[in-house]
């Protein structure tokens, strides 16, 4: 590790795997300068359009795990509340989810550490995403993980020294400081 743990936390998931935190004081490293910029259009047929013309296709994690889902989720719900054959089946239908929600997120870091790595400045447009996952593209749009990749994307760039921007709707740029968003009016 690079420093002494200030802490230890020890947690155990819906599907039964443990996780151990460790609070580590690291020294952001900042990577080399370029002069490459890039702006990210977001959307639902393709994850993203970067403006140097590369297109990076959606996944749709969500989409092919959806028949294993769909069946874990008909064997939890035929068996008797308080059974242990439902406690099992509970946990079969967590891993379920957890296997999704880890391809998801690893997909996601590689990605936006490919971005940052590559860019000195990244501006993305900032998309109502509470608003979208509220129609009949719900599914759709919590299947992009666009919100994590947003903010993967916001973190990676402040700890390499890199500029995040998000450009909202209206095309004003907003410079993103990694936990201070701007105000919502």
């Amino acid at each position: 590790m690079p420093s002494e743990p200030s802490s230890v936390t020890v947690t155990k998931d819906a599907a039964g795997r443990y996780f151990a935190s460790f609070v580590v004081l690291v020294a952001d490293e900042s990577l080399p300068e370029l002069d490459t910029e890039v702006g990210i259009d977001l959307g639902l047929t393709t994850f993203a359009v970067l403006s140097d013309g590369k297109v990076i296709e959606s996944p749709k994690f969500l989409r092919r795990a959806e028949r294993k889902l769909r069946k874990a989720q008909q064997d939890l719900s035929k068996k008797q509340k308080g059974s242990r054959n439902r406690a099992k089946a509970r946990v079969r239908l967590a891993k379920a989810h957890a296997r999704v929600a880890d391809t998801r997120r690893d997909w996601a870091h590689k990605h936006s550490t490919a971005i940052i790595g590559d860019n000195q400045a990244v501006y993305v447009e900032d998309l109502c995403v509470q608003g979208l996952a509220r129609t009949r593209l719900a599914k759709s749009v919590h299947d992009t993980g666009w919100g994590m990749f947003i903010r993967m994307l916001a973190e990676k760039a402040a700890r390499h020294g890199r500029t995040f921007a998000k450009v909202d709707r209206f095309l004003s740029v907003q410079p993103v400081v990694f936990g201070m968003w701007p105000d919502r009016r």
